[in-house]
């Protein structure tokens, strides 16, 4: 019989390892998972103010969100974020939170602007002092109104505790 050749696995990172001249790679399968789903965040957009306008411009060709993987969605359906962008009044919350209950499993939020992260200026019995009261918040993208490069470090901080989770896309978590 023939020798067995020891192939030695290179590291890339932390975690994971290749096997050269096979292509193949060895992880641990949440770090796979999640690698997937940080590479592919797809928004479901909620304009209510100003904010808007900037959330669209970070959607837009000169910002160009496409090339992290991320592409607003009209349906929650079809998305796994919820950007909250602007004022919230007491009259639209319901709306805003039916929105995130019709969102498949995993979701994640971002308050965007200063009316979305706390009220703002907005100190009133009409609206809502931060959608925080209603809404699970992962990243506050803070500023009135941000720029388009405050919210893309805002959806790259949420890509970051996407990749940093365990377990929570499987069914058994």
């Amino acid at each position: 019989m023939g020798e067995v050749n020891q192939v030695e696995l290179v590291e890339i990172e932390k975690g994971v390892k290749m096997i050269p001249g096979a292509n193949a790679f060895i992880m641990a399968l949440d770090k796979l998972v999640n690698w997937g789903r940080a590479g592919s965040v797809w928004p479901a957009t909620f304009g209510l103010a100003c904010c808007a306008i900037e959330m669209m411009d970070a959607g837009a060709s000169y910002h160009d969100l496409d090339r992290f993987g991320m592409i607003f969605r009209a349906s929650p359906r079809q998305s796994d974020a919820l950007v909250v962008a602007g004022t919230v009044s007491k009259k639209m919350a319901p709306v805003v939170r039916r929105v995130y209950d019709q969102m498949p499993e995993p979701r994640y939020v971002v308050a965007m602007g200063s009316c979305a992260c706390s009220g703002g200026v907005f100190n009133s019995y009409a609206v809502v002092q931060g959608c925080d009261e209603f809404l699970p918040v992962d990243v506050y993208v803070p500023g009135c109104p941000p720029r388009p490069e405050a919210l893309m470090e805002g959806l790259m901080r949420l890509q970051d505790k996407i990749m940093g989770e365990h377990w929570r896309w499987s069914r058994w978590r």
